[in-house]
């Protein structure tokens, strides 16, 4: 893939995801602009993208504040030009919209656990604001780069199709995602921006690392019931979004490619359970 001369924005650019995607894109020749309200995380990739020959800048971006994204856009603007990739990577969980069983059972309302009842108003509205908002903002900003043509992906989850238990608000937020996309795959169709997403299914990342292992680094019983789950047996490998991320920009396979929200899941999506 050859993508030089291109600027690529990428929110939620310090993360474990799409810090590897800046540096596949980074190596493939683009202006890899990481944004990130942790610049610090975002700053040591672009650190590195550049001491590898590449071309990178690390910016201070809060993806629900579209004054801060618009003075980030100047910025990028000034020092890469134009946007021509979008990947809005920024999102997550809070554990005040996380119930602490699966199921509710009689009592529950009025013992010492956190359910359904006890979701905090608060932490669901930030879930929904982290996930959607902040897919909504950064594209009114960068998407105006665009309007000649370019290229927006949206990071959805396997949530979107199957909500997780325990996680009502991170898996409706998802679900708004993919149907945003569609949305603006619809949208933008008239004038050549293609929107598509990719949902994951389960890898290791910073925000989930502790729900998968205990402190001694053994499995939690979480991660039995996905492995249970998921016909290959086995968690993702980041590298292995790098073939659904290189189709959807490169114009000469998926030029006719557009609304799509593809499931990389070790066939999570695919397995009834039985």
């Amino acid at each position: 893939m050859d993508l030089k001369g291109k600027t690529v924005v990428i929110t939620g650019a310090g993360g474990v995801i799409c810090g590897h995607f800046a540096r596949v894109l980074g190596a493939a020749g683009a202006r890899v602009a990481l944004l990130d309200l942790d610049y610090g995380a975002a700053d040591e990739i672009a650190r590195e993208i550049v001491s590898g020959g590449g071309t990178a800048k690390a910016y201070q971006a809060n993806v629900l504040d579209k004054n801060k994204l618009k003075e980030t856009h100047e910025a990028v603007l000034a020092d890469f030009g134009r946007c021509s990739v979008l990947i809005n990577g920024a999102g997550g969980n809070n554990k005040r919209a996380t119930t602490d069983k699966e199921y509710y059972e009689a009592g529950d309302i009025d013992a010492d656990t956190v359910s359904f009842f006890d979701l905090d108003e608060d932490g669901v509205r930030f879930v929904f604001n982290l996930n959607f908002i902040g897919t909504l903002l950064p594209t009114q900003v960068f998407a105006a780069d665009m309007l000649d043509g370019g290229c927006i992906v949206n990071i959805s989850s396997m949530n979107a199709f199957t909500p997780l238990t325990k996680i009502p608000a991170y898996s409706a937020a998802k679900a708004g995602i993919s149907n945003f996309t569609q949305w603006l795959a619809v949208h933008f169709s008239r004038v050549g921006i293609r929107v598509n997403a990719l949902a994951p299914g389960f890898f290791v990342t910073k925000q989930n690392e502790k729900l998968l292992f205990d402190d001694a680094g053994k499995p939690t019983p979480r991660t039995g019931k996905i492995l249970a789950a998921t016909p290959m047996g086995r968690f993702g490998k980041v590298e292995e979004l790098d073939g659904a991320l290189e189709f959807f920009l490169d114009e000469t396979k998926s030029g006719f490619v557009t609304g799509v929200v593809l499931p990389i899941d070790g066939g999570f999506s695919a397995y009834s359970g039985v």
